[in-house]
């Protein structure tokens, strides 16, 4: 594919940017089955386990151990997270695999598809996220986001903020990564693609995170 006239790309983390990563309906699942094990295990999913999903992609990035699918490192940080509160014995397989199935069904931000359609008008507007093919798929289908492609960084085998998802993104897109410009409401986004030579803007979404955890901004 030849780049557009002007030769510039957008870029967009889906699941941040333009569906929310803490939202009604994925809280609503994990409280209704954290209920089950009482308010200490609905603070630590709600929370502890979302901070665990850096660490996790690290793992694979650091070459700890080998490729495994966001799905996969969710679970795993699940069940530890469940066992060093000694309470893995009181949430069986099935509503472990349906919290983690509500990672596919995050509602869009009330913009996002607003945004993006005016975006296409003079750029190709593309999803870019660690989330794979099946969960973006969902994702963007669900929210009607009308992105012109969906990239995942299963194709480069490593997880953003490492520069093989960001690179493989501009590469698939025919473009050279100064001319892709990557939008990120996270700002470990912003450093990994500005450190792979793409240009970025950080949009801000308060409450991301939740009501009583600040969002870190990207440095200027």
């Amino acid at each position: 594919m030849r780049p557009e006239p002007d030769g510039d790309q957008a870029t967009d983390d889906v699941r941040a940017g333009r569906v929310g990563a803490r939202v009604p309906p994925l809280e609503g699942e994990i409280q209704v089955r954290a209920a089950q094990i009482g308010p200490r295990a609905d603070e630590e999913v709600r929370g502890v386990w979302r901070d665990r999903y850096l660490p996790s992609m690290a793992q694979v990035n650091n070459g700890d151990r080998d490729w495994a699918y966001l799905d996969t490192l969710h679970r795993e940080s699940l069940d530890e997270l469940l066992a060093t509160h000694d309470v893995g014995d009181e949430l069986g397989d099935a509503a472990r695999e349906e919290l983690v199935a509500a990672w596919h069904h995050l509602p869009p931000w009330p913009d996002s598809a607003e945004t993006i359609e005016r975006l296409r008008t003079r750029f190709r507007v593309v999803a870019l996220s660690n989330g794979g093919f099946a969960l973006l798929v969902a994702l963007v289908k669900a929210a009607g986001l009308r992105f012109d492609a969906i990239l995942s960084a299963e194709l480069a085998r490593a997880y953003k903020p490492a520069p093989g998802p960001y690179r493989t993104a501009a590469e698939l897109m025919d473009v050279s990564p100064h001319q892709v410009l990557m939008v990120a409401a996270h700002g470990w986004d912003i450093d990994g693609a500005r450190a792979a030579g793409l240009r970025t803007a950080f949009l801000a979404r308060p409450g991301e995170k939740g009501p009583h955890r600040p969002t870190r901004r990207a440095r200027p």
